[in-house]
């Protein structure tokens, strides 16, 4: 069923041949009004040209008026004239649209280290803005790479505005900001200092929550942009939905994983902050080991105390809890339990793992997948 972008939205996509299977890989949302907006970028010291230019668009505090996105070539490391090829992307939009170029916010995914094929983008950038429609789909499956479905996300307030978010991430995943790509449009009408100063804390418990390779992107990016087509909104509401949105995108994420079979989520109480839960429980979900032994349904659960001892969370190894799929099966030391019956519960699409780090009242969740030779596969032949 189509999913309908929020009022004062339109999206379009197309093949502009820069992935080599020819599918589509160039993408445009673009809103009737300007848009209050937030955003994270990668820290990696590697960033690609997109996410710089996103910092300048950022600290400048314009408002946007669209999101322009390439899919199969990351235009990362590629030096200066990657950076131009980039502001070329803004400008080649904002012309079509007869906005600003600092309205435009760019994106690129892909293979690192090839210069963009800008003779291509350059006659498919006027096409995008020739053929927009009411149709999120087209604008989540442009966006893809190794992901093997789109992932869309919606909510609506009790005003009736509407939330809707794309994601995509499939390999490379583990977030140092926010993730892959996620971009939520919204037509309600927010204080834009009050979204950009929540945005971070929602960012950390969703996606800097998600992990599937321990590898992080040089692209990673994730945005929220509300035109106000829909009128004033709740903020407390508003942030609610943004980050029940952004939950349920990070989990289809971890689920979508290269090689994956199972979601893997890890749930963290008892600790001394938020931050020191997420951590452990991103440790957890990170780890090859345990991400092995619930591809093999082994509830191996010493592969917890190891990722949680190293991951630099404050722990009480003396009143320490460790539960599997709902089974006790640690509390200080080993507790009986039945290992078989334990091993066929993991048999099933998702595998939680429970832990209480028994040193405080906070909490955090954290999801990955399995770790499957197929994973190995994909990364082998990605570019070959």
């Amino acid at each position: 069923m189509t999913t309908l972008l929020p009022t004062g939205f339109q999206a379009a996509a197309l093949a502009a041949g820069i992935k080599p299977s020819g599918k589509t890989d160039l993408t445009a949302v673009v809103s009737a009004s300007p848009c209050a907006w937030a955003f994270a970028g990668t820290r990696s010291a590697a960033a690609a040209a997109s996410v710089g230019r996103a910092r300048q668009l950022y600290d400048a505090g314009l408002p946007l008026r669209a999101v322009l996105v390439n899919a199969g070539n990351a235009n990362a490391a590629t030096g200066a004239g990657g950076a131009a090829d980039d502001a070329e992307l803004g400008q080649l939009l904002a012309a079509a649209l007869s906005v600003s170029p600092e309205s435009v916010l760019t994106a690129s995914t892909g293979i690192i280290g090839h210069r963009l094929p800008m003779e291509k983008v350059r006659a498919g950038v006027p096409r995008l803005a020739d053929s927009v429609q009411n149709d999120v789909d087209l604008h989540a499956q442009a966006i893809m790479t190794t992901d093997t479905r789109p992932k869309i996300a919606e909510r609506t307030l009790r005003g009736g505005q509407r939330l809707v978010g794309v994601a995509k991430g499939s390999g490379m995943i583990h977030p140092d900001m926010a993730t892959m790509f996620s971009f939520v449009y919204s037509d309600a009408a927010i204080d834009q200092s009050a979204l950009r100063a929540a945005f971070p804390a929602i960012v950390a418990r969703t996606f800097n929550a998600v992990t599937v390779d321990g590898d992080t992107s040089t692209n990673d990016m994730a945005a929220v942009l509300c035109n106000s087509a829909s009128g004033a909104a709740d903020t407390a509401e508003f942030l609610q939905a943004l980050e029940e949105v952004m939950r349920d995108l990070a989990r289809e994420i971890a689920r979508d994983g290269e090689g994956a079979t199972t979601l893997l989520t890890v749930k963290v109480t008892g600790a001394g902050s938020e931050p020191d839960a997420l951590l452990a429980a991103r440790t957890c979900a990170a780890s090859p080991l345990l991400k092995s032994a619930v591809h093999g349904r082994d509830p191996n659960w010493g592969r917890v105390i190891m990722a949680l001892g190293r991951s630099g969370a404050r722990l009480n190894l003396d009143n320490l809890r460790v539960g599997v799929q709902g089974v006790p099966v640690f509390h200080a030391q080993p507790l009986k339990y039945d290992a078989v019956a334990v091993s066929r519960a993991m048999n099933t699409d998702e595998v939680v793992f429970e832990i209480d780090l028994a040193v405080g009242s906070a909490k955090g969740e954290a999801w990955g997948c399995d770790l499957s030779a197929e994973y190995v596969r994909i990364n082998a032949e990605y570019t070959t």
